[in-house]
């Protein structure tokens, strides 16, 4: 260790010790993020960069002792994928958070990897711009972290997910090398696309130091907000894929089963559910649909009848601050859930077709394993988040269990194990029953190179 951290502070010309730090408060945090998992022992050290150059010589240093690098961000992740392991140097970019340039013409902005959704969404705002991907957590997330695990959102189901939104990037490699890819131009096809291979590789082929990401113009106008209330999981399944495939695209289709609304409630107080949207029965489920941009009113209007001919019992915004009450009901699942316990947060995703049934599926699993398991699902897109609270520190291995029966439900109904929070090390045991054998090698290939000797973020993913 010792040798390890006089390296770093020599390389980083780091004096004073703040640069480099070991203090154990700093490591213990480093070692776990939102997803509750905890790696066992702990990191040799924390390298706060703040600049492009202070990685590299991380890097460099780290390539040279062949000690292992963990790259993070905000530490919101929901995967364990940039958790400090034992033996480890944390590398992280969370202290790199300019916003370097905005092009208004042409409609981009250019950015360390530490700023965060929420504060590079109000820079843009006066021009007129957001940056379309909206994790829930996105007042606490990073760009960086969004574009390591390729992560989605609410609106994933009209504006796509982060990889449509990243045109170029800044990557240090394993052995500090510095390259850019992609463009800054509307089109672009010279070479092989690695700005797509790298979003959504979860620092094990390089750190990210910058992004040139798309702006979206704001949509003109107030959206349009409708609350349905359902008898089953299949009415809301049918009513959200109906909405979906019509002539107007929702920005927002978002759906609560009976177990997770029975927990809001009990979080928010049944009055507040029963206020907003109408008295509500045991069993019953949430399917919010949200409308942007000129004509959303008249979409939501259209819409209406369209989900009370699935069963649901719909209501019409008519205020902000209605439609703020309604968006609280689905903000307010994650918190619901850590009121009761510890949470392991899944997500899997199976295409729209498929959607009603894998809510029966995780159903019968909680079932079968004598478990609640409330999800929440970005219906838009077929992306379930599946709940499992428990009590204690470590995960219990009959919840694993069931996770296990989820992640090959999943996969078994043509889905996939993670929308949007990744592999890391929580899903890793399970990847090669998606990708098979011959592309599992495949991509451990194209990581070896990136990163010969192996000392990006392993034990990640792969």
């Amino acid at each position: 260790m010792d040798t390890v951290v006089a390296a770093l502070r020599s390389a980083l010309d780091d004096q004073d010790g703040t640069l480099v730090l070991t203090d154990p408060a700093v490591l213990d945090a480093a070692r776990t993020d939102k997803s509750g998992w905890t790696a066992p022992g702990g990191p040799l050290a924390v390298v706060e960069a703040r600049t492009v150059e202070q990685v590299q010589a991380t890097l460099r240093t780290c390539s040279d002792l062949r000690v292992p690098v963990v790259p993070r961000g905000a530490g919101t992740g929901l995967a364990g994928g940039a958790n400090g392991t034992e033996g480890s140097v944390v590398l992280s970019v969370a202290r790199m958070d300019r916003i370097v340039a905005v092009s208004t013409e042409d409609e981009f902005a250019i950015v360390e990897p530490g700023v965060l959704n929420g504060d590079l969404n109000a820079a843009v705002a006066s021009y007129g711009l957001r940056f379309a991907p909206d994790p829930a957590s996105a007042a606490i997330a990073s760009v960086g972290g969004n574009i390591a695990t390729n992560a989605g959102g609410l609106r994933c189901v009209k504006y796509g997910v982060t990889r449509e939104a990243v045109l170029g990037l800044d990557v240090v490699l394993a052995d500090g090398r510095l390259v850019s890819t992609g463009h800054r131009t509307v089109k672009g096809v010279t070479g092989l696309d690695l700005t797509a291979l790298l979003v959504g590789s979860e620092g094990t082929l390089g750190v990210i130091v910058g992004a040139t990401v798309r702006l979206v113009p704001i949509p003109a106008g107030e959206p349009a907000t409708l609350g349905a209330v359902f008898p089953s999981v299949e009415a809301a399944a049918r009513a959200a894929a109906v909405v979906v495939t019509g002539t107007d695209r929702p920005s927002t289709v978002e759906l609560l089963d009976a177990a997770a609304l029975e927990g809001i409630a009990a979080y928010l107080g049944p009055d507040v559910i029963a206020q907003t949207v109408g008295s509500t029965a045991a069993g019953e489920v949430f399917l919010l649909v949200e409308y942007d941009g000129p004509g959303a009113t008249e979409a939501a209007l259209g819409a209406a009848p369209r989900l009370q001919a699935e069963g649901g019992t719909v209501h019409l915004a008519g205020s902000a601050a209605e439609r703020e009450r309604l968006l609280t009901i689905r903000r307010s699942f994650h918190p619901a859930m850590e009121a009761r316990g510890r949470v392991l947060i899944e997500d899997v995703a199976v295409p729209r077709s498929r959607l009603a049934e894998m809510f029966a599926r995780v159903e019968a699993i909680g079932h079968e394993y004598g478990i609640a398991i409330p999800t929440v699902a970005h219906a838009g897109d077929g992306n379930l988040h599946p709940n499992f609270v428990f009590e204690g520190d470590e995960v219990p291995p009959h919840v694993w269990a069931a996770a296990d029966a989820m992640f090959r439900a999943a996969i078994e109904l043509g889905g996939t194990l993670t929308g949007e929070h990744g592999v890391g090390v929580l899903k890793r045991r399970w990847i090669g029953d998606e990708l098979g054998d011959d592309s599992l090698e495949l991509q451990r290939g194209i990581r070896r190179v990136f990163d010969p000797a192996g000392i990006l973020n392993p034990g990640k993913v792969f």
